[in-house]
């Protein structure tokens, strides 16, 4: 396999795992430091990733008082759009994707803020399309709870083909994560880029079958859906020095932080459970939000994974806490991870998550880009200015959607 593949970064700059930011090299007040945030996308930039993807939350997570006191959540940064602006002027050729609730904005202040950063970057402008995760994002809003799922995707859609009619050709690149049917749908339906959390490689296969096949459906070139899964690495020039590296950040980690990190995402109250046991049945409200907010597609394979390798739910909370698949190891144990998945699920390139900044940031650039380039799996250089001549899109491909 030697096709070159695409690579963006996902930049929470207090960084991904629940304690990355205690971590001794992490800044202070690092994500409402520009000068810290700037230096770690250009250096992004340095090693030729295809863009950059600033997450956002409009409301505080569900869970409570205790547990915020000790992690460092999305609200801890600047406001996306507003960064990727300021990026636009410190960087040259580095895609700018940035994160916006369909639920809680509308198509008109969607369509012109990042059309406006579109124009500002010279077209490298990316729209990550969310439905918002939580209740507490609604009631942020005025609202007493999130829409029902069904009636959030169908919005999502609305608002994005209005969104798409503002802009015309072309346009930023559209970006959506969704992995439940509906999120499914809408991704292959509109976006140009999917995003999804980390899976078995043959969980990811079908996928990727499955987003190419609705592509299909919606009469798009499925190759014109790049898939991009989540991949977390903590990359050292030994085996044992990765390992150790991890295990001090683990040590950082607060036990109730992991298992509040699993209610949020199996929308599930655990308090007063044997840890020792499996899950509870998966809620009957399932559908309709849920006040611990969470992806419904993530839950569902949460419980499915739990179900097939008969995890307890201090086995769950573990795994999650512990980077969810990370690869810990050598640039070449990271590069051959990479090569199997894009040999046997067939993904276009990943979504790279940094377990704390920068550390893991600078190995991923120093250590693992080089030798995907010795295997001939990245590029060497930029060979446009766009995020669409990155990503090798084609205007016309996803006006045919």
């Amino acid at each position: 396999m030697t096709r070159p593949l695409h690579f963006v970064g996902f930049l929470k700059p207090a960084g991904e795992y629940p304690s990355g930011w205690r971590h001794p090299s992490s800044a202070d007040r690092a994500g409402v430091d520009f000068a810290f945030v700037s230096e770690q996308v250009r250096r992004l930039e340095a090693a030729g990733l295809d863009a950059v993807f600033i997450p956002d939350l409009v409301g505080l997570p569900d869970v409570s008082p205790d547990v915020l006191d000790r992690v460092a959540v999305v609200n801890d940064t600047f406001e996306p759009t507003t960064l990727l602006a300021a990026l636009s002027a410190v960087t040259e050729r580095i895609g700018l994707i940035g994160t916006a609730s369909t639920s809680f904005a509308s198509a008109a202040a969607i369509a012109d803020d990042f059309g406006s950063l579109h124009a500002l970057s010279e077209g490298r402008a990316g729209w990550n399309v969310v439905t918002s995760l939580n209740d507490a994002e609604a009631r942020n809003f005025g609202h007493a709870g999130h829409l029902a799922h069904a009636d959030r995707y169908a919005h999502a859609g609305s608002v994005a083909d209005r969104v798409r009619d503002a802009w015309g050709e072309g346009g930023p690149v559209i970006a959506q994560a969704g992995s439940s049917p509906a999120g499914r749908d809408l991704a292959a339906r509109i976006a140009d880029v999917v995003f999804v959390r980390a899976l078995p490689v043959e969980e990811t296969r079908d996928f990727v079958d499955d987003i190419r096949s609705r592509a299909t459906g919606h009469g798009r070139d499925p190759a014109a859906v790049k898939i991009l899964p989540e991949l977390s690495a903590v990359v050292a020039r030994s085996r044992s020095e990765a390992r150790e590296a991890f295990a001090k950040v683990r040590d950082l980690l607060d036990p109730r932080i992991a298992l509040a990190d699993l209610e949020y995402w199996t929308r599930t109250d655990l308090a007063g459970l044997p840890l020792d046991g499996p899950l509870p049945p998966l809620p009957a409200s399932a559908s309709h939000g849920g006040s611990h907010g969470g992806s419904r597609g993530a839950q569902e394979e949460i419980y499915r994974q739990a179900a097939r390798e008969g995890l307890t739910i201090r086995d769950l909370a573990r795994q999650i806490a512990d980077g969810d698949g990370a690869v810990v190891g050598t640039a070449g144990d990271v590069a051959d991870h990479i090569e199997r998945y894009a040999d046997v699920a067939g993904v276009d390139g990943f979504t790279v998550s940094f377990p704390w900044v920068p550390d893991t940031l600078n190995a991923f650039t120093d250590l693992v880009v080089p030798e995907l380039r010795r295997r001939g799996l990245f590029r060497t250089h930029y060979e446009g200015t766009t995020i669409r001549e990155h990503l090798h899109l084609d205007i016309a491909q996803r006006q045919r959607a």
